[in-house]
């Protein structure tokens, strides 16, 4: 019976009118409204130095008059460019395997074979002299080698390692002592 009697309050419960409308009605608000601000642009005065004259560089005419860039999936790239003003500059690179100095995570060198990049390149150029300048290098496991013409060189030494002196003597010769057992005879 108790059962039956609290379904029945449920069911009611849930059953309720649709109608039923609460006696409290929150306000409603507009927006307020600004008036937009009274304000004109600012005036700045002209600056006291005139504007760069960019129109005298004598750079402004050269351009680029050939190009090219090349990348490979095996690490392998190479690129060149060359301008007006006849400057060229091109470059390789050939990934190559290599011994090095490897460092494990407890920071131990070992000596093993390590992925490096070996370029070759050059580059030729003018001066503004008109003087002629070409340049040639390679960087690999031996390091960096550039050649030029205009490079400086080391002065060369020739000369001759002095030469320790020689001393023909003859060594002293030790004596030697025969003992005697006082009679003049020898005791061997």
């Amino acid at each position: 019976m108790k059962l039956f009697v609290i379904a029945a309050v449920l069911a009611v419960a849930v059953a309720a009118p649709s109608s039923y409308k609460p006696a409290y009605k929150p306000p409603t608000y507009s927006a307020p409204a600004y008036s937009k601000p009274a304000y004109s642009a600012p005036a700045y005065p002209a600056p006291a130095y005139s504007a760069p004259a960019y129109k005298d560089n004598k750079y402004a005419d050269i351009t680029i008059t050939s190009q090219s860039d090349e990348r490979n999936l095996d690490g392998s790239s190479q690129w060149s460019y060359a301008q007006s003003d006849y400057t060229t500059r091109e470059e390789s690179q050939v990934q190559k395997k290599m011994q090095g100095v490897k460092y494990d995570s407890y920071g131990k060198a070992t000596y093993e074979d390590v992925m490096g990049n070996t370029n070759k390149g050059s580059s030729y150029w003018v001066s503004p002299e008109g003087e002629k300048f070409t340049l040639t290098w390679s960087a690999d496991d031996a390091g960096f080698q550039p050649k030029g013409d205009h490079l400086p060189v080391a002065p060369v030494h020739e000369y001759e390692l002095p030469v320790a002196p020689v001393h023909e003597y003859e060594l002293p010769v030790a004596p030697v002592h025969i003992p005697f057992n006082g009679k003049g005879y020898k005791i061997y």
